[in-house]
């Protein structure tokens, strides 16, 4: 049955592509607004491996069969990013952007993680693949994500605690 696959990588591809232009428009109403942007040389990898997830997974798993389990788990992880997207409004962005003087969020998802989005992401890299049938593309791109987000919360935890000093 080839349009279920179909269509969750469809929903997927234009989620990101509808997260893509929300992440510039509020990008750039940051650095409007003083913002600054910390550690931008990891930012191409980080664009190139979730590409590579995407394309690899429109390669791999169209018209494989969706595991009901995993799809639902996948879900109940698109409802957690929206929870963050809700939480964070003109403040979500792909981007590490710091606004000076602007409160750390502490509301929402913040309340009991400090990166629920990037939580939400490792789930996503990983269920997303399973949803398919796919454990080693599951595990590879899980390890990549892990390499890219060591340095980027590491930068970003940086730039916040620098922010709040």
């Amino acid at each position: 049955m080839l349009w279920p696959s179909i269509a969750l990588l469809t929903f997927v591809t234009l989620q990101r592509l509808a997260e893509l232009i929300h992440a510039q428009r509020n990008t750039a109403a940051l650095l409007a607004q003083g913002g600054r942007e910390i550690a931008p040389g990891h930012y191409p990898y980080m664009v190139a491996m979730h590409t590579a997830w995407l394309v690899s997974l429109w390669l791999l798993a169209a018209g494989r069969p969706v595991s009901p389990v995993w799809f639902v788990i996948f879900m109940v992880l698109q409802s957690l990013r929206i929870w963050v997207l809700a939480t964070l409004k003109g403040r979500w962005t792909t981007r590490i952007i710091v606004l000076p003087g602007a409160p750390l969020v502490t509301s929402g998802p913040y309340r009991f993680l400090s990166h629920p989005n990037y939580a939400v992401v490792i789930g996503e890299i990983a269920v997303l693949p399973l949803t398919f049938g796919l454990p080693l593309h599951a595990a590879v791109f899980s390890l990549l994500n892990a390499a890219i987000l060591t340095i980027r919360i590491r930068a970003e935890n940086a730039a916040l605690d620098q922010a709040m000093a």
